[in-house]
């Protein structure tokens, strides 16, 4: 049975309950729609006032009421175990208090960061998260942004397969706040918050030619449509070409994400390339598959090839050698797009066409080494 679950504040859709759970979710709905059956009426009633009273003070409005009807009407819907109806509520103000997430990867561990940053701040600020996960298929994207526009969301927060423009501007149009995460997408009016990404890449690049490594290859996934995966190739050419070298010089090999043959292709291009001295991975998933071509090809870390990662994990320090990466605020990443999000959604007045830039940070250990004194 498919059905939407809720953890701690969070939906996630289309989980698929075992025929146990299934049966005592359904013994707790119906005990539920018992208890829901008691209506503002039935209060109003054992309070011996008028609905609208009653409406009044439990909607914390008590300027025209005196402290015992308050009182008398809080105990009565205490006694009857009221809740007011909060799908009746939401259509009332024309709000749900949901925020959708649509995230194109969560494989990568990066993202429980940035989950953990806007589920924070949803629940610090009264709004609940649904997440759904597009795999970088725009189709799913583009489902389960309807998805979320038929349950009537307060705002969507998304990280973009980015091959959806029209899909994208539809939705910057209708007015529904939207923040965009980590992936640029054109001159839409939305709010974007995104990483420094060519700056991380020349400061990975930097440090491995300060490390003495003369021949820096970079490996990245081919996908025209990730704005990241560009910009940090273009802080790889920009590096080289401040310290001197040439266009000639750039060495880069370009993998498909969906084929799984990273390792394959990484063994491939080293034997292609016996000078590489250091490689710049963009991205952790690309990372553990480039260590273990080069242990394949008996080569040793950071003695023959050095190694800077993009995005710290919590793996990297436990590494033989441990791993040098760059770090990317990204608690803080869904921090600020949750807040501003929230912001557009209660001011609809507030800026929603910036951009937001967060710095990376290079967390330098042992696997760059120093090729000057390589044995």
């Amino acid at each position: 049975m498919l059905t939407d679950i809720r953890i701690k504040g969070i939906f996630l859709l289309g989980y698929r309950f075992p025929k146990t759970v299934a049966n005592k979710r359904n013994k707790f709905i119906k005990k539920m729609v018992m208890a829901m059956k008691v209506t503002i009426a039935d209060v109003a009633s054992k309070a011996g006032v008028s609905k609208t009273t009653v409406s009044r003070v439990l909607n914390g409005n008590f300027s025209h009421t005196t402290e015992a009807t308050k009182q008398r009407i809080l105990n009565a819907a205490k006694e009857l175990d009221y809740s007011p109806n909060a799908l009746a509520k939401s259509l009332k103000s024309m709000k749900t208090n949901i925020i959708g997430m649509v995230l194109s990867n969560l494989k990568n561990p990066f993202w429980t960061t940035v989950l953990e940053g806007v589920e924070d701040t949803c629940r610090e600020l009264g709004y609940n998260l649904m997440i759904c996960n597009s795999n970088e298929d725009p189709t799913v994207e583009e489902q389960f942004i309807k998805e979320f526009q038929m349950r009537q969301v307060d705002g969507i927060v998304l990280h973009p397969t980015a091959q959806n423009n029209h899909i994208y501007q539809k939705l910057a149009d209708s007015k529904l706040p939207l923040v965009f995460i980590n992936r640029r997408v054109g001159d839409l009016s939305a709010l974007n918050v995104v990483m420094d990404n060519v700056k991380g890449a020349k400061t990975a690049v930097d440090h491995l030619l300060k490390n003495g490594r003369e021949k820096v290859a970079v490996v990245l996934y081919d996908n025209r449509f990730v704005s990241p995966w560009r910009e940090r190739k273009e802080g790889y050419q920009k590096a080289l070409l401040a310290n001197n070298f040439m266009p000639e010089d750039f060495l880069v090999l370009e993998v498909d994400q969906q084929k799984g043959n990273v390792k394959k292709e990484t063994i491939q291009f080293l034997k292609e390339n016996p000078e590489i001295d250091a490689i710049f991975s963009t991205n952790n998933m690309l990372t553990m598959e480039v260590i273990e071509a080069i242990k394949e090809m008996g080569l040793e870390i950071p003695v023959d090839i050095g190694i800077v990662s993009y995005d710290e994990t919590v793996w990297a320090r436990h590494l033989t050698p441990p791993l040098t990466t760059i770090w990317q605020p990204g608690y803080e990443m869904g921090r600020l797009a949750a807040r501003n999000l929230i912001n557009s959604i209660e001011d609809p007045s507030f800026q929603t066409g910036q951009t937001i830039i967060l710095e990376p940070q290079l967390i330098v250990r042992e696997s760059c080494g120093n090729i000057k004194s390589k044995v």
